[in-house]
C-alpha cells in the first residue's frame, strides 16, 4: 500500500514529504495506522547530520497510532488496539536481555544502527528502492510495521496524541527522575535543561515528592513552563549561577538528586557542580556525535553515582500504562506540554520552531 511519509534524503537537509510503498507486516511485526508522531530534538540534530544514519529514511521515533493489520506469530497486541511506539524493542534472548538489561539489547542494536527491522530488511520503498528505518519506529509517516515489542498497547480512553509524548520525551524525563534518580520525598532535585525531557523530569520529581525543584535553562519561556510542571525554583543561567543557587537553597551542599537534560558540555559540568556529595548525577542529554565531553576531575568525587541514560531506565510495556494512569488521574501534565498542532506538510515549519527553542513539543496529526 502507499502512504505519505516525511523522507530524508541527504544531511544536512529539510524532510520531503512523499508517497512511500509500505508492505504488509512480516512474521512479528504489526502494521500501525499514525494517529500522532512527536518533533524530537534527536530527529533534527539527525537532520543536521550530527547523529549517523542511513539515507534515505523516514525519521521520527515518538508516535502513537491503532494497530491496523498483524504478522503471523502475533500475540502481544491485536487489530484495533491502541499503542504508543517504543524506539526501544528487545529481542528477549540475547546477552543483554538476558542479563536483565534490554535497552541494550544486541538484535535492536544492529538493527537500529543499519535502519533496518529484527530480520535485516526494511517494509518501506520509493521508486522501488529501499527506504531506511529510523529508531525501529519512522514515525513521520501514515502508516509504520514495527516489532510487536514496539507496540505497547493502552486503554483506549486515552487521547492518543498524548499517547505519542509517552514514546520518548516524557518516558525519558520521568524515567530519568524516578528510575535513574532515585527520587525520594523530601528531597532536592535540580534540572539543568527545560525542553519536553527535562520539563517530564520536573514532572517525575514533582511526583516523587522532592520538596526542592530548582529548574535550570536559558529560555525564559522554558522557565515558565518548569513552574507549571512543578519546578519550586528556576533559573535563568545567563543571569543567575545556578551551581550558588542550589547551594544556597541547601546549606551549602548541593543537589541531592542532579539531572542534565541540555546535552552540552556546560551544562553536564554545571549538574556535576550543584551535586552534593553523594548525590545521583543523572545524564539525559548527549552531545553531538562524536564530540568529546570533559570536566575536571574533582567532580566526579565525593561518593557521587553518575549514570547516564537514554531511556530512563525504563520498561515500556510497564512503564508506558503507569504514565496513562498518573495522566488520568491529573498528576502528569501532558496536554500543557504540546505547543503546536502541525499537518504532515507542514512538519519542517514544525522542527523550525524547535531550532529557535519556542515550543516544548510540536506534534504531526494526522487525520483519523
Amino acid at each position: 500500500m502507499k502512504m505519505k511519509a516525511a523522507v530524508l534524503h541527504s544531511t544536512p537537509g529539510k524532510l520531503s514529504v512523499e508517497e512511500v510503498d509500505i508492505a504488509d507486516p512480516g512474521p512479528n511485526e504489526v502494521r500501525v495506522k499514525i494517529a500522532a508522531s512527536g518533533l524530537c530534538h534527536t530527529d533534527w540534530e539527525t537532520m543536521h547530520g550530527y547523529q549517523p544514519v542511513n539515507l534515505p529514511a523516514v525519521i521520527g521515533h515518538e508516535g502513537a497510532g491503532v494497530v491496523e493489520s498483524v504478522g503471523p506469530g502475533v500475540t502481544r497486541v491485536k487489530v484495533g488496539d491502541h499503542v504508543a511506539c517504543s524506539w526501544s524493542p528487545n529481542c528477549g534472548h540475547c546477552f543483554y536481555c538476558d542479563h536483565g538489561q534490554p535497552i541494550l539489547c544486541e538484535v535492536a542494536k544492529s538493527a537500529n544502527g543499519q535502519g533496518l527491522l529484527f530480520d535485516g530488511t526494511t517494509r518501506m520503498s520509493l521508486g522501488g528502492k529501499p527506504v531506511h528505518y529510523y529508531s525501529l519506529v519512522s514515525s513521520h509517516a501514515e502508516y509504520n510495521v514495527i516489532p510487536e515489542q514496539a507496540a505497547v498497547p493502552l486503554r483506549a480512553d486515552f487521547p492518543l496524541d498524548r499517547a505519542a509524548l509517552l514514546g520518548c520525551a516524557v518516558m525519558t524525563g520521568y524515567g530519568g527522575a524516578v528510575h535513574a534518580g532515585r527520587i525520594k520525598p523530601e528531597t532536592s532535585v535540580v534540572v539543568i535543561g527545560c525542553g519536553a525531557v527535562g520539563l517530564s523530569a520536573v514532572q517525575g520529581a514533582r511526583i516523587s515528592g522532592a520538596s526542592i525543584i530548582v529548574g535550570v535553562d536559558i529560555n525564559p519561556l522554558k522557565l515558565e513552563w518548569a513552574e507549571k510542571f512543578g519546578a519550586t525554583h528556576v533559573v535563568n543561567s545567563t543571569e543567575t549561577d545556578p551551581v550558588e543557587f542550589v547551594q544556597d537553597l541547601t546549606q551549602g551542599r548541593g543537589a541531592d538528586t542532579a539531572i542534565e537534560a541540555a546535552g552540552q558540555n556546560i551544562s553536564i559540568r554545571q549538574t556535576l557542580e550543584a551535586s552534593r556529595p553523594g548525590a545521583r548525577v543523572v545524564i539525559l542529554g548527549k552531545t553531538p556525535f562524536g564530540e568529546e565531553v570533559s570536566f575536571p576531575f574533582h567532580l566526579m568525587m565525593g561518593e557521587r553515582e553518575i549514570v547516564r541514560t537514554s531511556y530512563g531506565m525504563s520498561r515500556p510495556r510497564v512503564d508506558f500504562p503507569r504514565l496513562v494512569n498518573l495522566y488520568m488521574e491529573g498528576r502528569l501534565l501532558l496536554d500543557e506540554m504540546i505547543s503546536m498542532r502541525l499537518s504532515l506538510d507542514e512538519i519542517n515549519d514544525g522542527f523550525d520552531a524547535l531550532e529557535k527553542g519556542g515550543v516544548a513539543r510540536s506534534l504531526v496529526v494526522f487525520d483519523p
